[in-house]
Parts: structure tokens; C-alpha cells; sequence
């Protein structure tokens, strides 16, 4: 269950969705450990039982999980041999990842927030080890992470060559240059577009085929700001250098061009606040955490 919003009673005041906490069906909560050595740990039991209960996945999940000693060189071996080619090899990909995340501690406190992100706001995810391994969503923003970090390196070759395999392979399309914050989720995530200037805040939930664009060919910062705790439903498409909110929700198929103030909801084409542009509707969730797509079923 999720701290309610007290904007609901007292306008002036937000939470930030640090700090409040959310359970699912899994039973997991946000407000557990947050150690990379908990959650690695628990990872590796994960792995261990799988392969117990299905002998055919045990070669691969010892090479993928139970062989490594630390969640950077398990994640780093699966994105190489993910992202590679027959010209980009799985070996330069494991080397390239291996060490820009450990040259940057933030980038992997970002993946256990985004590990954590899928078991506990998505009822699909069974496992830890489930979402390093088979979440294209996850593993589309740890690969864009490592791009972003290179492009600020100004190693920009790489990091648009990524930018491509990562596109190509996963059918996410984020600009190396976008700034994305920790615990994300890209439910399903197929047709996720992110631009060069966009900017995410954390504990985002993004459905698939979901857009943050521009509007045109003009240059410049020119892509949307989604703040702390949205949810972007399936099919949404934001775009321009707008603002969205915190705790904000854009419903699914929706266009919005513009501003989406914080702890409101936003659904149409052209995109309308629920409740009126001069009263909209607060709500008292984080959105974000809590995935309830079904408050803007209201009448607008």
C-alpha cells in the first residue's frame, strides 16, 4: 500500500516518492534492504533453485548468474552476450560494461532501484533473477545507463553504436544523451521511445510504445520532463519540452502537449485534466508505485 498524497488535503505540500512504500502480490515491499549484496544474493538462490527444478536451464543459468562473483559481472556477461554481433563481440560488450559500472557507483545502486522497481510493482515478475535475465525493459535502461555515462565521456561513437544494438535487439529506442533517475520500470517496454533531451525522474513506470519526443526538426532542448512517481500508460505520447508533473498519470493512447501539473491525471486526444484545466482532480497515490491505471475512467 502506498503513503497517500496529502495534496489531497493540503495543496501545498507533496511527498516525494522517496520513502514511501508499496507491496504487490509478491509480498516484496520497497522499504526491504536496498544492499546490491542482499539483493545479488538473493539472486543467486533464485538461480540456484531454478536450475534445480529445470535441469535444461542449468548450464545457463550457471553461466549467466551462478559463475560470477558480483551482480556487475553477472549483468555485464548477460548484456554482452545480448547486445553482440558478429562484428561488436560479446567479449569487447563484457569489458565495455564491466568497467563503466565499476568506475561508477551510482549506476549499479540504479539497477538494484530498477531490479526492485519490476518485483514489486509488476505482478508478472516471479524472480529477481527473472527480471536480470529476461526483462527487456530492465535490461534496455541498464544498457542505455552505461551509453549515457559513455556519452558524457564524450565517447560518443560507442555509445550511439549501443544506442543502435540496444534498439535493434530490445525494440527501445532511448538517446544516450537522456537522463533517466532510478527505479524504473518499462513494463513490456516494446516501443519505448525516449529523445536526446528528455529528461525521467525516479521511481517512473512507463508502458510499452510509449513516446517522449519533440515536435519537429528544431534543434535544442526540446523533449518532455516527467518528474518523480509518473505513469505513462500504453500508447502515450508526450511531446515537446513540456513538464509532467510528480506523482502525475498520463492514461494510455493519450497525446499531451502540454503541461501536466503534479499529482494529476491527464487522458485524451488532445490530452485533458480530469477534473478541468482551472480544478483538475488530485489523487492521492505515487502513480508510479502503485500502477493503478483506472482513476481517469471519470468523466473529464
Amino acid at each position: 500500500m502506498a503513503i497517500k498524497n496529502p495534496a489531497a488535503t493540503s495543496p501545498q505540500h507533496h511527498p516525494t516518492t522517496n520513502g514511501t512504500v508499496t507491496t504487490n502480490s509478491n509480498g516484496y515491499t520497497n522499504n526491504e534492504p536496498e544492499s546490491t549484496e542482499w539483493v545479488w544474493n538473493e539472486i543467486k538462490a533464485e538461480a540456484r533453485r531454478d536450475a534445480e527444478s529445470e535441469p535444461a536451464l542449468a548450464s545457463y543459468l550457471y553461466s549467466t548468474i551462478i559463475s560470477h562473483a558480483s551482480l556487475t559481472r553477472s549483468l555485464s556477461f548477460h548484456l554482452g552476450n545480448k547486445l553482440c554481433s558478429s562484428t561488436l563481440l560479446s567479449t569487447l560488450l563484457y569489458d565495455l560494461f564491466l568497467n563503466t559500472f565499476s568506475s561508477d557507483e551510482s549506476l549499479l545502486k540504479a539497477t538494484v532501484a530498477d531490479l526492485r522497481a519490476a518485483r514489486a510493482r509488476d505482478p508478472a515478475c516471479i524472480s529477481f533473477a527473472h527480471c536480470l535475465l529476461n526483462y527487456k525493459g530492465f535490461l534496455a535502461i541498464q544498457a542505455h545507463r552505461v551509453a549515457h555515462r559513455l556519452w558524457a565521456l564524450n565517447r560518443k561513437p560507442i555509445a550511439l553504436a549501443l544506442h543502435s544494438r540496444v534498439a535493434d535487439v530490445f525494440s527501445v529506442d532511448i538517446h544516450p544523451a537522456a537522463r533517466v533517475g532510478k527505479g524504473i520500470l518499462l513494463d513490456h517496454a516494446t516501443g519505448v521511445v525516449i529523445g536526446e533531451t528528455a529528461v525521467v525522474g525516479n521511481n517512473v513506470s512507463i508502458l510499452h510504445h510509449v513516446t517522449l519526443g519533440g515536435t519537429g526538426k528544431v534543434g535544442g532542448d526540446r523533449h518532455p520532463k516527467i518528474g518523480d512517481g509518473v505513469l505513462i500508460g500504453a500508447g502515450a505520447t508526450v511531446l515537446g519540452n513540456v513538464k509532467i508533473g510528480e506523482g502525475a498519470k498520463i492514461g494510455a493512447g493519450s497525446l499531451v502537449m502540454i503541461d501536466v501539473p503534479a499529482w494529476t491525471t491527464a487522458v485524451g486526444n488532445p490530452a485533458r485534466l480530469v477534473g478541468g484545466k482551472e480544478q483538475p482532480k488530485v489523487h492521492e497515490d505515487v502513480p508510479g508505485e502503485t500502477m493503478d491505471h483506472t482513476s481517469f475512467i471519470y468523466v473529464i
